[in-house]
C-alpha cells in the first residue's frame, strides 16, 4: 500500500486518567525548556565571559534541545488535550527526521564537550591553542552533519517500506523503529541499518566520554591539593550529570525487549520532555559564571528603574 495520509498516535491512551495531569506537566516543561535554553544561548551571545568553548558547545546542546522539543511537544499536547490522536503524514515524517537528527547529534556534542573538559584539565597550558574557535566550529559541524546524515539514511529507508493494515503507532511521537513495525514487508535490512547506524552515536560517543573522564580522574587524583581537585571536578560535574541523564534513559530504552513498550514509552517521555528542562537548570544552578551574568543583568535592570522614574 502507499504511504498513508495520517497516522494515529496512541500516546498514553491506555492510561486515560493520566492524560490531564500529564498534559500539565508537559506544558510547564515546554515553557521552561523554551525559556531556559533560549536564555543560555542569549547569555552567551551578550556576555564575553561566556564566549568560551564550553559555552559554545552548551549553546549547541540548548539548540538541539529546543529543536527536539518544538518538533514533538506541540503535537503531544494536542493529543493529550483532545480526543483526536491523529497526525498528518508530513508531520510524522518531520518528527522522525528531526528526532533522529537531534538525538544523534546530541550524542556527538556530549562527546565533544567531554573532550573539551579533558583538554581543559589535562592540557591546561595548550587549551587555548587546541580548542581555538575554528576547531570548535569544526567539532560542532561534525556533530550536526553526522546526525543529519544518519537521519536522512535511516528515515528515508524507513519511508520506502510498504505500509499496510492499520496506521496506529503505539507511541506519543513518530520514531523510526516504531514506524518500521507497521511495515508488512521484510524489514531486516532496515533493522540492520539501524543497528550499524547506532554504533557511532550509542557506542563510540559514550565510550569517548568514558575514556575522557577516566583520563580526567587520573589527572585529578595526581593534583597535590584538595582545593585543586575540588575545583577541577566542579568544572566537570554539570556535564557529567547531563551525560548521565542523556545516555542513561536512551541506553535503557533501546536495551528493553519489545514487550516492555509501555516502560520504554515513559523513558522516552523523560528524554524528550524532562531532560531538555533539566539541562539549562543544571548548568544555571551549578555554574558560577552563568549565575554571575544573571545577577549582573538583574542588578542592571533594578538600577535602571530609579533612572526611569527621574
Amino acid at each position: 500500500m502507499s504511504f498513508p495520509n495520517t497516522f494515529v498516535l496512541l500516546g498514553f491512551s491506555e492510561f486515560p486518567w493520566l492524560e490531564r495531569p500529564l498534559s500539565a506537566v508537559v506544558l510547564v516543561s515546554y515553557l521552561l525548556t523554551l525559556v531556559g535554553n533560549s536564555s543560555i544561548i542569549l547569555l552567551s551571545l551578550v556576555d564575553p565571559r561566556l564566549q568560551t568553548p564550553m559555552y559554545f558547545f552548551l549553546d549547541n546542546l540548548s539548540l538541539l534541545d529546543l529543536s527536539v522539543t518544538c518538533a514533538i511537544v506541540p503535537q503531544l499536547l494536542t493529543n493529550l488535550w483532545g480526543t483526536d490522536k491523529t497526525i498528518a503524514a508530513w508531520g510524522c515524517i518531520t518528527q522522525a527526521y528531526i528526532f533522529n537528527w537531534t538525538a544523534c547529534a546530541e550524542c556527538i556534542v556530549l562527546a565533544m564537550m567531554a573532550i573539551d573538559r579533558y583538554v581543559a584539565i589535562c592540557r591546561p597550558l595548550q587549551y587555548t591553542l587546541i580548542m581555538r574557535p575554528s576547531v570548535c566550529v569544526q567539532m560542532a559541524a561534525v556533530s550536526w552533519s553526522s546526525g543529519l546524515l544518519n537521519s536522512l539514511l535511516q528515515t528515508t529507508l524507513t519511508l520506502q517500506l510498504p505500509i499496510c493494515g492499520h496506521h496506529t503507532l503505539d507511541h506519543f511521537f513518530c520514531e523510526v523503529p516504531v514506524i518500521i513495525k507497521l511495515a508488512c514487508g521484510d524489514t531486516s535490512a532496515n533493522e540492520l541499518a539501524l543497528a550499524i547506524g547506532a554504533i557511532p552515536f550509542a557506542g563510540m560517543a559514550p565510550l569517548l566520554v568514558l575514556i575522557s573522564y577516566t583520563l580526567i580522574a587520573r589527572a585529578v587524583l595526581k593534583l597535590p591539593s584538595a582545593e585543586g581537585r575540588h575545583k577541577a571536578l566542579s568544572t566537570c560535574s554539570s556535564h557529567l550529570l547531563v551525560v548521565t541523564l542523556y545516555f542513561g534513559p536512551a541506553i535503557y530504552v533501546y536495551l528493553q525487549p519489545p514487550e516492555n513498550h509501555t516502560q520504554a514509552k515513559f523513558m522516552s517521555f523523560f528524554y524528550c520532555v524532562i531532560t531538555p528542562v533539566l539541562n539549562p537548570l543544571i548548568y544555571t544552578l551549578r555554574n558560577k559564571d552563568v549565575q554571575t551574568v544573571w545577577k549582573r543583568i538583574l542588578q542592571s535592570q533594578g538600577g535602571a528603574k530609579p533612572l526611569d522614574a527621574r
